[in-house]
């Protein structure tokens, strides 16, 4: 649980960078995303796999 404290008088749109910022932190957003839907390991792998020829590709390009 994030607990982001709020002085008296503060602004909402710094409070809610602040929430924001500190979510982002701890990866909470993230950890949410990879939870939705669950995914076979050896999907995962290929997908790896496939991001690893293409960034491969990008840098033999640039050469």
């Amino acid at each position: 649980m994030i607990i982001v404290p709020v002085k008296e008088g503060e602004n909402i749109e710094k409070a809610l960078k602040k929430f924001k910022r500190k979510s982002e932190k701890t990866g909470v957003i993230k950890e949410v995303r990879t939870r939705r839907e669950f995914q076979k390991p050896s999907v995962t792998r290929r997908k790896k796999m496939q991001h690893a020829i293409y960034v491969n590709k990008l840098h033999q390009s640039e050469d």
